[in-house]
């Protein structure tokens, strides 16, 4: 893959109630890719995800002193897998690379990136060596969801490796093509396949501001990532339910051979109540695990676009 000729390099980056963060995000950026500059061209996509601060202002003083920023505004709040498809939208570049803008993804793992991509691989992943960021609950969380996604998942998803990563023109072209409206980012760049690296890295603190993420939100993405590309949770319920139905006729059985041949009599309401309400709350776990897919199948039936673009500043 080396050639004489000048390649551009797109980084991707999401902007949500980020104006503390923008200059700094752009000081490293550039003390980065400043020693670079002779190599390639650089395009960085800020999208502004409906932030409510002042967050685009500041990206726009940020376009004044940084010719290759192109400023995508989203109408509002899609989240972030909408934002990351925006900026693949709009990235021209030969290699592409989400990154976050609070700084957590170093730049400066970028390099190791691009040296990877030039030594021939389409996709080169970044791979969080520690968890220090994340609080013990999260930690827990997260390796319970990669371990069961790929247990249950035919993609496997590679564990502690988030957004951030390099992907070659060819792999962002693939996923432009997929028309999921319901977007788990992270294994539809596992689905797509090409040949793949990994380089290692340590999360960095935030350097401003919070995360958006919480528990809850967390939750939801984990099951967006399981019924995305598993229906492992529906057959479930199909084998449960033909073991309480075998249970039931096991115990009707028994009861009826109790009474017949023993003359016992048989037990009272205790009995009824704890197998109904077992029943019960076995059926409407299994209508709620249907309803998830359901509303998967409703949503993409709408056909709404991922997001709707406001405004775009080259």
């Amino acid at each position: 893959m080396i050639t004489s000729e000048k390649r551009k390099i797109s980084l991707v980056s999401p902007f949500y109630n980020e104006e503390k963060g923008v200059q700094a995000f752009f000081n490293r950026i550039n003390e980065v890719f400043g020693p670079l500059a002779d190599r390639y061209d650089l395009e960085v996509i800020a999208i502004n995800d409906g932030s409510r601060d002042q967050t685009y202002e500041e990206l726009i003083k940020a376009k004044v002193k940084n010719h290759y920023l192109t400023i995508v505004d989203l109408s509002r709040n899609f989240g972030k897998e909408a934002a990351i498809s925006a900026g693949l939208d709009f990235a021209t570049g030969d290699a592409v690379i989400p990154i976050d803008s609070d700084l957590q993804h170093p730049p400066e793992v970028v390099i190791e990136l691009i040296e990877k991509w030039e030594e021939g691989a389409e996709v080169v992943l970044a791979k969080r060596v520690d968890r220090e960021t994340d609080r013990a609950l999260q930690k827990l969380t997260a390796n319970c969801f990669y371990k069961f996604h790929n247990r249950i998942s035919d993609i496997d998803i590679p564990a502690d490796v988030g957004d951030f990563r390099l992907m070659d023109r060819k792999v962002v072209e693939a996923l432009k093509t997929l028309p999921e409206t319901r977007r788990f980012m992270k294994g539809l760049f596992a689905w797509v396949g090409f040949r793949t690296t990994t380089v290692e890295y340590k999360v960095a603190p935030r350097e401003h501001g919070t995360t958006s993420f919480n528990t809850w939100k967390l939750w939801n993405f984990a099951l967006e990532g399981i019924t995305s590309f598993s229906s492992v949770p529906l057959r479930v319920w199909t084998y449960l339910g033909g073991a309480i139905s075998a249970l039931s006729f096991v115990y009707a059985a028994y009861l009826l051979i109790k009474t017949l041949f023993f003359g016992a009599d048989t037990p009272g309401y205790a009995s009824i109540m704890i197998t109904v309400l077992f029943a019960s709350g076995a059926q409407l776990i299994g209508i709620g695990v249907l309803g998830e897919y359901v509303g998967r199948i409703f949503a993409e039936s709408k056909n709404r676009p991922v997001y709707i673009v406001r405004d775009v500043i080259k």
